[in-house]
């Protein structure tokens, strides 16, 4: 009985278990086909129908080989969407990427005040440590955040040579962001001014030898006064300064001026801060038709100050008609002053007038002659040539005049300043007028001199310039090209050799005056021009130590040069030993000449490659007529050769 009991109590909860045995696993399944069914539709909808779904109870697992690692991730996030990412497993494999095409390496260098961020992908063989510690080597950088990706593929060709030139201009952009690629650079930056704006460009694109893309701008300048001064004289029209506040104000400025005989293209005017009204455009143009109605003259603006000089034997009536009409236009804020000058009588001329001359020659020095005020104006007039031009430039012979001006040592002052300007030329001080003229390497020089002679001098004063700019004078566009350069050694080394002691790379005691001529040119040159100095020997020795000896002599040429103290980083020296003879090594004339030192320039068109090829080309060439003429075609562009002697 008792045992009858246990089992009729029993029943009920085994086949309740049963039951819920049944209906788990029978959830588990419905869950195991939902959720695969879903990550299947998920992963065909985006395109990875190459990886495969298998659900065991509530884990679902991804199989299949990737395309790539990147599309790995994809498939698990994809799968992640519509299940638990906790219940993905991956059992991917990724195809191998060895077959695969590499990625685009780059760097983005973005530099500010705050540090340096490299940020990018590059080879997984680039030596990382030696760029960042090339990077903590640049003045001023600051925090360097290192946000640098790698991948194992072969190093494009071109890309350390982008990446050298990247880091090279680095240095001179406190403020920029470089993208740099394989044999490719852009550079973005800003530069704190117009001149160094103007200087880097040159700089920049000299030292380049790839594709460079350059967008550098410099923050518009403040212009104190605000000057423009525009003349017609003998016909002519020209601008001695032009200042505006944007380029549709220059448009307007400039059409007027073409309107009344100003050449097109013959002017342009500095975009700038400071103006004293926005209807600037509207006055300057309006002063510039005035001028033109009268057919001769100048006008001067100074910031709101207006000064028109009629030339003289203008009509009285036409003056008078043209400066009401110009009154009654210009803008309420602008104040005209205007003066027709009169011709001068023979009565009133019958004094000699006073007049004050310096004059600067090329070499530098200043000679001070003409009249001054009194001691006290002498001393200061000596004292600021001095400190303009240096203690040893100046010699005065200036005569004292107590019956002078009391504005005339204002005006001697304002005169040597503008002087200063020139790289040579003459000031003369007259009572009436102040004429400034010479040759100068600076282009803003007209401009600099009529702001501030009109601000010194005043409204209604006159004064003259007829500076012309020339780009020789200049200290940045006068720097020779670097063909120009390669000439230039060509010429001192063409009937001169740089000489060896007998089986040693040091130079002859012959050599040193050639190495000085050539450290002085390429001082000239400027710091930015890539030399390679080749050293190259006869057949005569082993290969081994003719190798050797064309590299210490390439060296000891380039230490040469550095020891004159020439700024040599962009210069490389390379030994050939015997390998590039330019002559049959069997005569001893031929031997000398294939001992020799060469300089050649290191071209963006062509790789160092092509011109040994050339070179190449030119010794193995065959005695006929055409092939001659290739050949002294190809050794006219190749670099100076120097014997080394015996």
């Amino acid at each position: 009985m008792r045992l009858s009991s246990y089992l009729l109590i029993a029943a009920p909860f085994g086949l309740a278990a049963a039951l819920s045995v049944a209906a788990a696993g029978g959830i588990v399944n419905v869950i195991e086909d939902s959720s695969e069914l879903n990550v299947r539709r998920g992963l065909d909808d985006t395109g990875l129908s190459w990886a495969e779904v298998h659900a065991n109870g509530l884990q679902v697992y991804l199989t299949g080989t990737a395309p790539s690692e990147a599309l790995r991730f994809k498939a698990i996030s994809t799968a992640g969407a519509w299940v638990d990412a906790a219940r993905v497993i991956d059992q991917m494999d990724v195809a191998d990427s060895m077959g695969l095409e590499a990625p685009r390496f780059s760097i983005e260098i973005l530099r500010n005040d705050m540090g340096l961020s490299l940020i990018g992908l590059v080879p997984a063989e680039m030596d990382r440590e030696a760029l960042l510690a090339r990077v903590a080597k640049i003045e001023g950088i600051g925090k360097v955040s290192d946000l640098l990706q790698t991948a194992d593929y072969d190093t494009p060709q071109g890309w350390d040579r982008a990446v050298d030139y990247a880091l090279d201009a680095l240095s001179e952009l406190p403020r920029s962001k470089i993208s740099v690629e394989a044999d490719k650079v852009a550079i973005t930056a800003m530069t704190d001014s117009q001149e160094a704006q103007r200087r880097l460009e040159r700089q920049l694109t000299r030292k380049a030898d790839m594709p460079l893309e350059l967008a550098l701008s410099a923050p518009r300048p403040v212009l104190t006064p605000f000057t423009l001064r525009f003349l017609i004289e003998d016909g002519v029209a020209r601008f001695d300064a032009c200042s505006a506040d944007s380029e549709a104000t220059v448009d307007t400025i400039l059409d007027a001026a073409e309107a009344v005989g100003l050449e097109g293209g013959s002017a342009s005017c500095t975009v700038g801060l400071g103006v004293p009204s926005p209807r600037w455009g509207d006055a300057t143009a309006q002063a510039i038709a005035a001028m033109g109605a009268m057919g001769g003259g100048s006008v001067t603006f100074k910031d709101a100050d207006v000064s028109l000089v009629a030339a003289m034997g203008t009509e009285q009536a036409l003056f008078d008609r043209v400066v009401g009409e110009l009154e009654n236009s210009l803008p309420p804020v602008f104040s005209l002053h205007s003066d027709l000058p009169q011709p001068v009588s023979e009565e009133d001329g019958a004094g000699e007038a006073p007049e004050f001359t310096a004059t600067l020659s090329p070499e530098g020095q200043v000679q001070l002659r003409g009249r001054l005020s009194g001691e006290l104006a002498r001393n200061a007039a000596e004292s600021f040539a001095t400190a303009r031009f240096g203690t040893d430039s100046v010699h005065n012979a200036a005569r004292l005049d107590e019956a002078l001006p009391g504005n005339w040592s204002l005006r001697v002052l304002a005169g040597l300043e503008a002087l200063s300007l020139l790289s040579n030329g003459a000031v003369v001080v007259a009572p009436d007028l102040i004429t400034v003229s010479g040759n100068t390497g600076r282009e803003d020089a007209s401009a600099r001199i009529a702001g501030f002679l009109a601000q010194k001098l005043g409204d209604g004063q006159r004064f003259d310039i007829k500076v012309t700019y020339l780009e020789k004078l200049d200290p940045v566009a006068s720097l020779p090209s670097p063909e120009d350069c390669e000439l230039s050694v060509n010429e001192i080394l063409r009937n001169r050799k740089i000489t060896f002691e007998p089986g040693s790379d040091t130079p002859a005691a012959s050599a040193q005056a050639v190495l000085d001529d050539i450290a002085t040119v390429l001082k000239e040159c400027g710091d930015d021009i890539k030399f390679e100095i080749g050293g190259h020997t006869d057949s005569q020795g082993r290969e081994s130590m003719n190798q050797a000896l064309s590299q210490a002599r390439a060296a000891a040429v380039l230490s040469g040069l550095r020891e004159r103290r020439l700024l040599t980083s962009a210069y490389r020296a390379v030994g050939y030993g015997e390998t590039q003879p330019i002559a049959t090594n069997d005569t001893e004339e031929g031997r000398e000449a294939n001992r020799r030192i060469e300089f050649k320039l290191i071209r963006p068109e062509a790789s160092s490659s092509d011109e040994e090829s050339a070179l190449d080309a030119v010794a193995a060439s065959e005695p006929n007529p055409e092939t001659n003429t290739a050949a002294e075609t190809a050794d006219t562009e190749t670099n100076a050769q120097t014997s080394e002697g015996n």
